[in-house]
C-alpha cells in the first residue's frame, strides 16, 4: 500500500488539476452531462479540489446531492474552502475515505472514478464496494490516464469490473483517456 501512496497527487499540487487549460480539454459538463440529471445522488471519487464535484453539483441541481471523496484531508479542505459560503456547500457532502476502503454506505445513482483507479491497492475490493452502492439502474464511469494505464492494464481493470458484475455500456470518448461506462449486472 505505501508503495500507491506515492502515486497520490500531493496536496500542494493539486491546483494543476483544477485550471482553465484542463477544463478547456476536459470540460466537466461535457463529460458529465450524459450521466449525471437533477435529483440524482452521485459519488465523485478521487475528487481532489473539486473539478468534477463543483460541476456535478450544479447538474444535479437542489434535490440532488454529490459525495466528494479523497483520501487527503488537505485536498478536501481545498474543496470545503471553494464551496463555503455558497449553495453548493448544501449538497456537497465532503468524504474521506482510507486506503482500502471508500466508506460511503448510502447508495448512489452515478459513480465517477477519474484518474484514481491505478491508485488503488485493491481493485477487486473497489468494485465490490462500489457494487454495493450503486443503484440497481446506476452507472459508474472510469476514466484513466494513458500515461499512466496501458491499454492492457485497462482491460485487466475492465475485466475486474466484469468479475464483481459489472457490464461495459460504452467505451466514451473522453480527451487524454481511456474510459468505460459500467452498469450493474
Amino acid at each position: 500500500m505505501s508503495n500507491n501512496k506515492n502515486r497520490v497527487c500531493p496536496v500542494e499540487r493539486t491546483g494543476s488539476l483544477d485550471n482553465r487549460i484542463r477544463r478547456w480539454l476536459q470540460n466537466p459538463r461535457k463529460i458529465l452531462e450524459p450521466h449525471v440529471k437533477e435529483r440524482m445522488t452521485v459519488l465523485d471519487i478521487g475528487c481532489g479540489p473539486g473539478f468534477f464535484s463543483i460541476e456535478m453539483a450544479q447538474m444535479v441541481g437542489k434535490t440532488g446531492r454529490v459525495i466528494a471523496s479523497d483520501l487527503q484531508e488537505g485536498i478536501l479542505q481545498k474543496l470545503r474552502d471553494k464551496i463555503q459560503g455558497t449553495e453548493l456547500e448544501e449538497r456537497i457532502t465532503v468524504h474521506r475515505g482510507d486506503e482500502s476502503k471508500i466508506g460511503v454506505s448510502e447508495t448512489v445513482d452515478f459513480i465517477l472514478a477519474f484518474y484514481v483507479v491505478h491508485e488503488l491497492p485493491s481493485h477487486e475490493n473497489f468494485f465490490d464496494e462500489m457494487r454495493s452502492i450503486l443503484r440497481p439502474d446506476g452507472r459508474m464511469l472510469i476514466v484513466e490516464p494513458p500515461f499512466r494505464v496501458s491499454h492492457k492494464a485497462f482491460a485487466a481493470t475492465i475485466q475486474k469490473a466484469r468479475d464483481a458484475g459489472f457490464i461495459d455500456v460504452e467505451r466514451p470518448k473522453v480527451f487524454l483517456s481511456k474510459a468505460v461506462l459500467l452498469s450493474k449486472g
